[in-house]
């Protein structure tokens, strides 16, 4: 018999077999209406399960999930997905299932089948999903052991979900289905009770993709939506989606000559045009100066760097997959690398390791003691110890280690402690082709990173410091509205390094501060850096969209993995505490979304040209000269509109490229000595002297205004990145 602890420390027994749809009706049959999964030791579960299966405590801590909470529209989403699955196998032959998790604010499943899928065939999926929603049929829990899943997948001809099975699930014992109808699928769940809860959701693109994301792989089509518990929540949203559209930094980004991409370049590397250039560059002026007054060094590090350092680091492996393969000295080093890998998946047969070996003598390495007959492990060991003779590089993909040997050049005192390191460091990841997109998801991006180095009694006020340079930052574009997730490591997972103790006081100094600081925060388990737990700030912007920005990381990992030390007051050696932070997070990323933010027209001290000079005719050419003089002079970025045409069209194409002042001058003007001041926002000023002028904008301009930001009262929720929900 299950007893029940629930959030109000209420207790209480329920009969064997309960479930939180019990529990639910117990207290109200609204609340079991309402309830859509429950929360038990942390983790989200189906409502429909039975508690015993769930936890074996004493007191099973139980929350219910409702309507009215974010992770439940993530459960509601995800079952979406299953429906839309199910909706396309009913109406195309020879479906085959890849994945279909939740993203940010919807969800999407990867099909392979011939047939191609346009947004013409949207209402009619739609209108199958309709009928599926309106049967209102559970969705039921089963389990399997791992050679009858495969069995039984196999039955279903779905031959994606057989090959998971086989590799990527190969170490699951037993694996979970869900079955609605006549549609069966592979998934770890949870899921809503019944489809009937899905009160309004929406197609919302089409898109091609790969299984498991590798271009290598099956080519596949993607089907996006998303789904609401209420239809005025799917409106508002979708009302959003077409403010975005409206907003999309690539296209205002083409429009306004602020950045371009191209493939002669390389997919996900961005050229910064001049406009999007100054912005940048006032961006970077701007906190460079700031971190001068708070006691930041300024420092460089190059784009690329040894093997063996990120190995020391952990970033190689680790983020493997995600990084651009090793540069060797050797030619033979890509060849090498690729055979171990080989060998390590287990994937190798004789053959082709006889041309491997064939290879690489041909290029040149001295194989001869190669160990043909023995263990995987030990050929393994063998190209290890090849390469580490080779120099092996990789492109940067973090800046910390490089910020780590500058520390380690000279010897510390505690009396040297903080040192705070700041660079504007570029770094490259691999990022999947389909993930790429425009600014703000690229492959090489600059990082407004620092690292603080401190002493254990100082980590609290420099984390504190962090996020209060962190608010500053974002206060500072008009970025007013955020929350701080403090993201935490994953309970018993093996993917962080560091010992338990390191990782208990990092959590707990970093939740001591935020509860100390009043900012509101919330606690995100299996989010944190693999070295250590971190305050990621997660910002609104102008329609209500969220971006996770600025992040601060306490790390007590590598300085430990560094041999990190400085000698204290007792002069021994003690390991410093390192903080790792960005208020922006990356240029590319928090540009792109301040072009979105302020639909590129950005205030008049980030606009990349700020006034733009209008003479009535030709003949007052002179004057605009002068008067341009006069405004740079007081460093104000302006222009001339040289062209053969009336002040009229020169006023409609200044308003069009979202110029924030326009100074007209006609000969009253000139022989006044000013000119006719023109807003973006408010119109004609009428006629000023020179000076006056020149003192309201400087003004405007030194105290960072932010005059005008149509926001949107959406306030959706995001409904998290819940991919785990696929095996």
């Amino acid at each position: 018999m299950p007893t029940v602890q629930l959030p109000d420390g209420a207790v209480k027994a329920y009969p064997a077999g309960s479930t939180a749809l019990d529990v639910a009706a117990s207290i109200s049959e609204r609340l079991a209406q309402q309830t859509i999964a429950a929360r038990v030791n942390g983790q989200i579960v189906d409502a429909m399960r039975p508690l015993e299966e769930l936890s074996d405590a004493d007191q099973i801590p139980l929350t219910l999930l409702t309507t009215r909470d974010a992770a439940a529209l993530g459960v509601l989403r995800h079952s979406c997905a299953h429906v839309m699955a199910r909706a396309v196998m009913r109406l195309y032959e020879g479906v085959g299932l890849a994945f279909g998790p939740t993203t940010g604010n919807g969800f999407y499943y990867d099909f392979d089948l011939d047939a191609p899928i346009s947004e013409e065939d949207f209402p009619r999926i739609e209108a199958e999903m309709e009928a599926i929603v309106k049967d209102a049929e559970p969705f039921e829990r089963f389990v399997l052991p791992r050679e009858e899943a495969v069995q039984f997948v196999d039955d279903l001809h779905q031959e994606l979900k057989t090959e998971h099975i086989r590799t990527g699930l190969a170490e699951h014992p037993a694996l979970s289905f869900y079955r609605q109808g006549e549609f069966v699928d592979l998934c770890r769940g949870p899921h809503i009770p019944d489809a009937g809860k899905i009160k309004a959701f929406k197609l919302l693109s089409v898109a091609g993709s790969y299984w498991k994301g590798d271009a290598n792989n099956k080519h596949l089509q993607r089907l996006y939506g998303t789904a609401f518990f209420d239809k005025k929540d799917l409106k508002a949203y979708l009302d959003q989606v077409e403010e975005a559209k409206r907003r999309d930094h690539r296209m205002l980004g083409k429009q306004h000559g602020l950045f371009t991409l191209t493939n002669d370049v390389g997919s996900g590397l961005c050229l910064w045009l001049p406009k999007g250039a100054t912005v940048r560059a006032l961006l970077e002026d701007f906190i460079k100066q700031e971190l001068l007054k708070r006691g930041y060094q300024p420092v460089y590090s190059p784009h690329v760097g040894r093997v063996e350092m990120y190995e020391t680091s952990g970033h190689f492996p680790y983020y493997r997959d995600s990084q651009f393969p090793p540069l060797f000295g050797h030619p033979a080093g890509q060849l090498v690398d690729y055979w171990k890998t080989q060998l390590s998946e287990g994937g190798l047969d004789e053959k082709s390791e006889a041309d491997f070996l064939a290879a690489a003598t041909d290029m040149g390495c001295d194989f001869s003691r190669y160990p043909k007959s023995a263990s995987s492990d030990e050929k393994i060991v063998f190209l290890k110890a090849w390469e580490k003779h080779q120099e092996r590089y990789l492109l940067k993909p973090m800046n910390c280690p490089h910020h780590i040997q500058m520390y380690k050049a000279q010897q510390r005192s505690y009396r040297d402690l903080p040192v705070r390191l700041a660079e504007f460091g570029t770094v490259y990841r691999h990022e999947q082709s389909g993930e790429l997109n425009g600014m703000t998801r690229v492959r090489g991006f600059t990082q407004d990173d620092a690292h603080l180095f401190c002493t254990a009694d100082q980590v609290e006020l420099e984390f504190k410091d962090t996020l209060d340079l962190v608010k500053f930052v974002l206060q500072s574009v008009g970025l007013d509205d955020y929350r701080i997730q403090l993201s935490l490591r994953e309970p018993g997972s093996d993917k962080y390094v560091g010992s338990e103790e390191h990782w208990a006081k990092a959590e707990a100094t970093l939740r001591k501060v935020l509860e100390e600081s009043g900012l509101p925060f919330t606690t995100a388990e299996g989010e944190a850096a693999f070295y250590g737990p971190k305050a990621d700030f997660m910002v609104r912007d102008a329609i209500g969209r969220e971006w996770q920005l600025g992040t601060v990381q306490l790390d007590y990992n590598l300085p430990e993995r560094f041999q990190l030390e400085y000698i204290g007051d007792d002069n021994t050696a003690h390991r410093p505490v390192m903080i790792h932070r960005a208020p922006f997070g990356s240029m590319e990323r928090f540009v792109g979304m301040l072009i979105e933010h302020f639909a590129a027209a950005f205030p008049l001290w980030l606009a990349p040209e700020q006034v733009r000079i209008l003479g009535l005719n030709d003949d007052m050419q002179p004057y605009c000269e002068e008067i341009q003089s006069q405004f740079r002079a007081a460093g104000f970025r302006t222009t001339i509109d040289r062209q053969s045409a009336n002040v009229k069209k020169k006023i409609r194409d200044a308003q069009l490229d979202l110029i924030p002042y326009m100074a007209v001058v006609g000969p009253k003007d000139q022989g006044a000595g000013g000119l006719s001041l023109r807003d973006r926002i408010d119109g004609d000023l009428g006629f000023m002297n020179t000076a006056d002028a020149l003192t309201k904008l400087t003004q405007e301009r030194d105290t960072r205004q932010i005059r005008q930001l149509v926001k949107t009262e959406f306030q959706g929720f995001q409904g998290g990145d819940e991919e785990a929900n696929e095996y």
